[in-house]
């Protein structure tokens, strides 16, 4: 609750302090808010031209408008008036400045107005701000739950920002592009290869990825393209140079899945491995602390309790991959106790306790739950469910495709969030997208592969994600 001070209350030399870091969402909702779409204030924008993302500098009005939070909540509080403010502009704030708002009392005047002067201090000591405000303090006293106030989302996709950024300091992937043959497909391998993530070798009809790549105003000259018209023959080529050693990666484009699953899951010839494949997406949802994978939503249909063993690993190492340490790995059901009529229930159950005796490893994992008290910890703690998944799970095992299908494009479309996606346990990973997936999509599934493949060498993720970061 937000109490207030009223003018009768106020006495010279009172004083009252926030401390606020600053954030690129801060930045965002204040062009939205102000109008100023200045791009120098704006994160993950190349103001400059030069190529490189630039670091935003706050905007003035921003820092200076911290000291209405302070004057309007604090001191003097709730039913405070503005009548007049000033600013004296010292320096720049950036993103994750801690920044010291300090309001002081100089003066009271007739009519309950009361004067302060004010400053924005950076956390190493340097002065960003001063100015004077005359405020009209209230006269009665106020007390306010600012917590009914709605809260904001802001649409930004940072996890998948971070995770291209982390991709681009590891050596391209060669991959075998199958079918690139339509402006999506093409586009996506071809800012890939731009931005450093994947060598590409285009596969297909090489009229049709000529006329992609005319609509798209590229040139892909400099790119090795085989010239194949049948979509499951250059499946079959793109499978046998991963057994030449010519890539280590493979990439659908404008064909049907079960063309390339085809060549992938053969046993003479194939991409198998002991442990069975399956498909992860990966899903930047705004709002969210770290990304969500989703598994399995593309290959295996009803999947088995053995199959689920195999699904619930390759999802956790591809958690493990993007720098989640330990992730929280949460079974789904229908519901969130064991049920013997429903059996995805009774599977959950198996797997949470094969990840206790160590037949899952790498992660937390926990079921069964439904999806409401896996992801939100308000709806766990109201059904009483104590774990250290309930409510924070990062990875999702659904009971059969249809469900993680249906799940993910949810996500996609009505939530706003971004998906990448990876099939895991062959021989290399393929970057398994839809048809109709952007050019985004497919550039953040190369970024996935490529962290992926380098865990697999090394042991160890680029870099860990901080789970406190907002």
């Amino acid at each position: 609750m937000a109490t207030n001070k009223t003018f009768e209350q106020i006495a010279v030399g009172d004083t009252a302090e926030i401390v606020r870091e600053c954030s690129s969402n801060d930045l965002l909702v204040f062009a939205h808010a102000s109008g100023n779409r200045n791009p120098i204030h704006l994160p993950d924008t190349d103001w400059t031209g030069d190529g490189i993302v630039d670091k935003p500098v706050a905007p003035a009005m921003w820092v200076g408008g911290l000291a209405s939070a302070v004057l309007g909540n604090i001191l003097p509080g709730p039913g405070t008036v503005y009548k007049s403010q000033s600013f004296r502009f010292l320096g720049a704030a950036a993103v994750g400045d801690h920044l010291h708002v300090k309001v002081t009392a100089t003066e009271k005047r007739p009519d309950n107005i009361v004067v302060f002067d004010l400053t924005v201090t950076r956390g190493d000591g340097f002065r960003l701000v001063e100015g004077v405000a005359e405020v009209a303090a209230p006269t009665e006293t106020i007390e306010f739950d600012s917590s009914d106030i709605p809260a904001l989302l802001v649409q930004r996709h940072r996890h998948f920002n971070r995770m291209i950024e982390l991709a681009k300091t590891l050596p391209a992937l060669p991959t075998a592009v199958v079918a690139p043959d339509d402006p999506n497909s093409l586009e996506g391998a071809l800012m890939a290869a731009r931005e450093g993530l994947i060598r590409p070798v285009l596969i297909g009809a090489k009229s049709r990825i000529e006329d992609a790549a005319k609509e798209l105003s590229e040139t892909i000259d400099t790119y090795e393209l085989i010239d194949i018209e049948d979509e499951m023959e250059a499946a079959g080529r793109a499978v046998a140079m991963v057994h030449e050693g010519k890539v280590k990666a493979v990439m659908k484009g404008h064909l049907h899945t079960d063309h390339l699953l085809h060549h992938v899951v053969k046993r003479d010839g194939g991409l198998r491995t002991k442990r069975r494949i399956s498909h992860v997406f990966v899903m930047d949802i705004p709002g969210r602390k770290t990304p969500v994978l989703i598994s399995d939503a593309a290959i295996n249909i009803t999947p088995d309790l053995n199959t689920k063993v195999d699904i619930t690993q390759n999802a956790i190492d591809a958690a493990c991959s993007l720098g989640l340490e330990t992730p929280r790995v949460g079974i789904l059901s229908a519901i969130e106790t064991v049920n013997p009529a429903i059996p995805s229930s009774l599977d959950a159950a198996v797997l949470s306790k094969m990840a206790e005796r160590g037949q899952i490893t790498g992660a937390v994992v926990d079921g069964p739950l439904a999806m409401d008290n896996a992801i939100d910890l308000q709806a766990a703690r109201t059904k009483g469910i104590t774990s250290l998944v309930a409510g924070r799970a990062e990875v999702l095992i659904v009971p059969n495709l249809e469900s993680g299908n249906m799940l993910a494009k949810e996500l996609t479309f009505i939530a706003h969030a971004e998906a990448a996606g990876l099939v895991i346990g062959a021989k290399v990973p393929v970057m398994l997208t839809s048809r109709a997936d952007d050019g985004r999509s497919r550039l953040a599934s190369c970024a996935l592969a490529l962290l992926y493949v380098h865990w697999k060498a090394s042991g160890a993720p680029v870099g860990f994600l901080d789970r406190d970061v907002k």
